[in-house]
């Protein structure tokens, strides 16, 4: 897959990058989901869509911004993301043994 080009403004693209980056270190690890719905909160101006977050945050997946981890629990996997300096603090589901 070749390297993403975002197009909008470099000060813009700063602002949403800053912003999720935040999202994640405070509230992390998120879901896609999760992670857009704090940015709903936030009222971000510069983000238009759910899927111009996601490719924001493979953009910053790629510049070594964010890295995504995979919970296993049984046969469901979640992928979450985080800031590489959060503890991975990820919460096992009732029921499962984490030993």
């Amino acid at each position: 897959m070749k390297p993403i080009e975002l197009k909008t403004p470099p000060e813009q693209t700063q602002t949403i990058t800053r912003v999720i980056f935040n999202i994640l270190k405070e509230h992390g690890p998120l879901t896609i989901a999760d992670t857009w719905e704090h940015v709903k909160g936030v009222g971000l101006k510069g983000l238009t869509s759910k899927r111009h977050m996601k490719i924001v945050m493979r953009w910053m997946r790629e510049r070594q911004k964010l890295r995504q981890i995979c919970n296993h629990v049984g046969p469901h996997k979640q992928f979450l993301y985080t800031t590489w300096f959060t503890k991975p603090d990820i919460k096992q589901q009732p029921g499962t043994d984490a030993s």
